[in-house]
C-alpha cells in the first residue's frame, strides 16, 4: 500500500516530482480515477474540464474515470492504478463520499495495491481524523463523524506555517494521533507495507 500526501500536489513543482517519482510506470500510462472537490457538479463532471486538467498534468484521457459523486457505482471495481482527490473544502469532500458509500471502495482500492494521491483535503481525508481541520474548513450541516479514511497512523496539517504552529503544539501535546506538517513544498509518501513514513 503506498500514499503519496502533500498540500499541493501536482501544482507544486517538489510535490510534482515526489509523485511522479513514485508511480509504477510513466504517468501517461497509468490508469486514473480523479475524484473531484466538494464543488463538482453534473455539467463539471461530463465536460472536459476535468480531463483537460488530468492531461495538463501528464495522464492520459483515455486512462481517465472522472468520479461522480451521484453515480458512485459506476466506479466501484476498475482496473486502475491510481486514486487522486485533491483539494478544496475536507469535510464536504469527506461528507459526499460518505453519502455515495464509497469510502470502504478507496479504502478496498488501497489495500489492493492502487496508489493514493492525496493533495490537501485529499491528504486530510486519508488520515486517522480530520476534526482539526475545522480550524481551516467550515463544518457541513449536520456532518458529525469526524473519522478519516485510517489509511496510514496520523494526522496532518497541510499548508503549514508558523501561523499553524499553536495547533501542530496542541494536537501534538493531546498525544491522540502521530501529528505530520506539511508545508506547500513538503510531501509524505507512505510505504504500509516496508512501514515507512518518508517526508521529501
Amino acid at each position: 500500500m503506498k500514499l503519496i500526501l502533500s498540500s499541493c500536489d501536482f501544482r507544486n513543482d517538489h510535490a510534482k516530482k515526489t509523485i511522479i517519482d513514485n508511480l509504477p510506470k510513466p504517468i501517461s500510462q497509468c490508469k486514473l480515477l480523479y475524484i473531484p472537490n466538494e464543488k463538482a457538479t453534473f455539467d463539471t463532471i461530463h465536460s472536459d474540464r476535468y480531463y483537460f486538467r488530468m492531461e495538463e498534468f501528464g495522464f492520459t484521457r483515455e486512462n481517465v474515470y472522472v468520479f461522480d459523486y451521484d453515480n458512485t457505482e459506476a466506479f466501484r471495481g476498475l482496473d486502475i492504478d491510481i486514486l487522486y482527490i485533491s483539494g478544496g473544502n475536507t469535510f464536504a469532500i469527506m461528507d459526499r463520499l460518505r453519502k455515495g458509500n464509497f469510502e470502504n471502495e478507496i479504502i478496498r482500492y488501497v489495500k489492493n495495491g492502487v496508489i493514493y494521491i492525496g493533495g490537501s483535503a485529499g491528504a486530510h481525508i486519508a488520515s486517522q481524523n480530520i476534526e482539526h481541520v475545522a480550524e481551516f474548513d467550515p463544518i457541513p450541516d449536520g456532518m458529525t463523524d469526524f473519522h478519516g479514511l485510517g489509511l496510514f497512523d496520523g494526522i496532518l496539517i497541510c499548508h503549514y506555517t508558523e501561523d499553524r504552529s499553536a495547533l501542530y503544539e496542541k494536537l501534538k501535546a493531546e498525544g491522540t494521533y502521530k501529528v505530520f506538517a506539511l508545508g506547500n513544498d513538503d510531501s509524505l509518501v507512505i510505504h504500509s507495507d516496508k512501514d515507512s513514513v518518508m517526508k521529501q
